[in-house]
């Protein structure tokens, strides 16, 4: 369940409502905001600094794709290879 969707007041719904603010908006603003007293803010600055992360991991994420993604090894409690999964074909068992 979403910060959105438990314990907020029929007040706090109205508002969202009221300036068109949806609960995916509150999440956001409780996952990377920060408090300041009782209130929890995010900023131009601090959102365009996400912006810039989130544009950084799709950049990942993307190239991820391209190898058809990527496998990590792990033995021991180091991590020993890594290689690019291999390119399945559609149709082929």
């Amino acid at each position: 369940m979403s910060h959105s969707e438990s314990n907020i007041t029929r007040h706090m719904d109205a508002r969202m409502n009221q300036r068109g603010i949806p609960g995916a908006l509150v999440d956001l603003v409780l996952s990377h905001g920060r408090w300041d007293g009782d209130a929890c803010k995010l900023d131009r600055k601090h959102l365009s600094k996400l912006k810039d992360e989130v544009e950084q991991l799709r950049s990942t994420v993307l190239k991820a794709l391209d190898k058809g993604g990527v496998a990590v090894v792990e033995a021991g409690g180091a991590l020993v290879t890594t290689y690019a999964r291999p390119k399945t074909r559609r149709g082929r068992k």
